[in-house]
C-alpha cells in the first residue's frame, strides 16, 4: 500500500440490503477501523432507504462514515473492496442486491478520474440515500469539483426516494 503524506478526511457511503443488514453495517465499520492508517472519526445514523437504480429488491440500510485516512485513494478503494468480499459481497448486477457496498464519496479535496475510481462519487448529488446521512454529519462540507456544500446538494436533489432514520 502507498501511504499518503498526511491524514485526509474521507467520507464513505455504506449500504446493505441482504442478510443481517445491521450486523453487516456494524462489521463493515469494525473492519474499516482495522485498516492500517485509517481511523473512523464519526458516522451518521442508520437510514432505511428504497433501492435506487433497480427498484425490485429489498430496502437498504445506509449510513455515511467519516474517516481519517493516510492512504492513497486507490489503496483505500482496494481495502474497501476486500471488506465487501469478506462480508459476502458477490459482484453481479452493479445496482443489484448486496450484503455490503462501500463507496468513497469524498476524499479530502481530491478529484480522481481514473478507469477504476471516480472521486467524488459521480452520482453523489443524485442520491438522497447518500445526501441525507451525509448532511447529518457534514452539512457544510463543500464537495470538490461540484463547489457546493452537502446541504445545498440535498436541497437540490431530484431524488424523492424514501430515506427514513431508524434506531439501532
Amino acid at each position: 500500500m502507498t501511504m499518503a503524506q498526511d491524514q485526509t478526511a474521507v467520507f464513505l457511503g455504506l449500504g446493505s440490503n441482504l442478510g443481517d443488514r445491521l450486523s453487516c453495517m456494524n462489521r463493515a465499520v469494525e473492519k474499516l477501523s482495522e485498516i492500517p492508517d485509517v481511523r473512523v472519526c464519526r458516522m451518521s445514523s442508520l437510514y432505511e432507504t428504497e433501492p435506487w437504480g433497480k427498484p425490485d429488491q429489498p430496502r437498504f440500510l445506509n449510513r455515511v462514515v467519516e474517516t481519517d485516512a493516510g492512504l492513497e485513494p486507490e489503496d483505500l478503494w482496494e481495502a474497501c473492496r476486500r471488506i465487501e468480499a469478506a462480508l459476502g459481497r458477490v459482484r453481479q448486477d452493479p445496482w443489484g442486491p448486496r450484503t455490503m457496498d462501500i463507496d468513497i464519496l469524498v476524499f479530502g479535496d481530491r478529484v480522481v478520474q481514473s478507469e477504476r475510481l471516480k472521486i467524488p462519487h459521480p452520482l453523489l448529488a443524485l442520491r438522497r440515500f447518500v445526501l441525507v446521512p451525509f448532511s447529518e454529519i457534514a452539512p457544510g462540507l463543500v464537495v470538490p469539483g461540484l463547489g457546493k456544500p452537502i446541504q445545498d446538494l440535498l436541497e437540490e436533489c431530484p431524488d424523492s426516494g424514501l430515506v427514513k432514520r431508524i434506531s439501532e
